[in-house]
């Protein structure tokens, strides 16, 4: 481990590499209770997207560990999924058979931005306005899917939304368990997330809200969803935007993250991200897993935020994110844990994860209209059109025309001219869908 992991080259040792990776899958071991959860919506079985979620997590982190060796988990990612569900097969009526067929193609398209470096050129050119706001409407996004699953917020003929039955028991256990994770987390409790969930499972089950299905058991079948992609399908049903809203979501979430959980673990030096032979594997790692995820019946996998904390834990390693792997397997033997989880304890956890994704908008530059206008514009329509993809195509647009309109087309990279042409082009052939 000495030589492979160059452990006292980053200054750390094995217990504290083992210490941050526990630390790490505490803090995103939520993923494997929220997204069945949310997959399952699209007719895929949950018990097999359980394990994909594992499995993908676990050959995610190891890759990264391995190969890396960067102490950074992968996991599939919070709001592609929910674009994945709602928005590819919910709203655009591909099957779910098609939408992992097109994760797979964004996988191959991801991994050769990677290799070419293009992948750093689309990081550089994007705004950062712009990512703030993609990054607060997913964020928003999140939380009406989480408002709407607890009965919070219901449909109105009058007012399109309203406030729901706020005395059903499964509501208020919703609100109960959201109050319980902000509190956690204010204390610094780690697992504030995974722990919040557990809690409000155990009263679901309490109260007769949901059914107690066991603890551990061997790990359910993968069957239903392994090699289940239907990438022809995918192809024939019109593929474009889809996929170019998956490799926008990839390059501004896990690129952004990969750089900033790097930073703060001291593997990124200072200058351009090319000088910084690390980061190349990283985005391979990272690209890799999206393609492997898509095989084994998950949407798109992504570096973890999360990650920060076992960083701040000591983690420095690629061993930290092997530790994670590791956890990720053990994990499938608690699938009838994950099948009692009802949608009133996985939707505290998407509204909490979409608190601290709309602080994003905290960054920007509200003297600049230029800047702020198309970002907010970006955050308010992926929420209220309930499509990630909307938001984006709004944002790029709207960024473009507002600088050019004003004089400043300057001030606009190369990538955001390519990338709002190719979003009017999908409005102009395949409409608002």
């Amino acid at each position: 481990m000495e030589r492979y992991f160059k452990l006292s080259q980053h200054g750390s040792t094995v217990r504290t590499e083992v210490i941050a990776g526990i630390t790490t899958f505490l803090t995103m071991a939520y993923i494997i209770f929220v997204n069945p959860s949310i997959l399952s919506t699209t007719g895929m079985d949950s018990n097999a997207v359980f394990v994909a979620t594992c499995l993908a997590a676990a050959i995610g982190s190891a890759v990264m560990g391995l190969w890396a060796n960067w102490p950074i988990g992968m996991a599939p990612g919070m709001g592609l999924n929910a674009f994945f569900a709602f928005t590819v097969v919910g709203a655009m009526g591909f099957t779910w058979q098609q939408a992992l067929g097109a994760v797979f193609i964004s996988g191959l398209i991801f991994l050769f931005l990677s290799a070419t470096g293009i992948r750093r050129w689309l990081v550089a050119g994007i705004p950062v306005s712009m990512r703030s706001g993609v990054a607060a409407g997913i964020g928003m996004f999140l939380g009406i899917i989480a408002l709407q699953s607890s009965g919070i917020v219901v449909d109105s003929p009058a007012t399109l939304v309203t406030l729901g039955d706020l005395t059903n028991p499964g509501t208020l256990l919703t609100i109960a368990g959201f109050f319980i994770i902000v509190a956690l987390d204010a204390m610094r409790v780690t697992g504030a997330i995974l722990i919040g969930i557990l809690v409000i499972t155990v009263a679901a089950i309490l109260l007769g809200v949901s059914q107690f299905g066991g603890i551990m058991s061997m790990p359910p079948s993968i069957a239903p969803t392994l090699l289940q992609l239907d990438v022809w399908g995918a192809i024939g049903f019109g593929i474009f935007h889809v996929i170019l809203v998956m490799v926008l979501v990839e390059v501004f979430d896990a690129t952004g993250t990969l750089i900033g959980v790097a930073k703060r673990a001291g593997l990124l030096k200072e200058g351009p991200a090319h000088t910084n032979p690390g980061l190349s594997r990283a985005l391979m790692a990272d690209s890799t897993a999206i393609t492997v995820g898509s095989m084994l019946g998950t949407s798109s996998t992504t570096a973890y935020v999360e990650s920060a904390s076992g960083v701040q834990a000591g983690g420095r390693t690629g061993l930290t994110a092997l530790v994670v792997a590791v956890l990720f397997l053990l994990a499938m033997f608690f699938a009838p844990l994950a099948g009692s989880v009802p949608a009133y304890a996985t939707a505290p956890a998407l509204l909490y994860v979409a608190t601290l994704m709309v602080r994003e908008l905290a960054e920007l530059d509200w003297e600049d209209v230029t800047e702020a206008a198309p970002a907010v514009l970006t955050a308010l329509i992926m929420p209220l059109t309930y499509s990630i993809a909307n938001g984006l195509a709004f944002g790029f647009i709207s960024y473009a025309v507002i600088k050019l309109l004003t004089g400043k087309v300057s001030q606009v990279h190369a990538a955001t001219w390519i990338v709002a042409a190719l979003f009017v082009i999908k409005f102009a052939f395949f409409g608002g869908h």
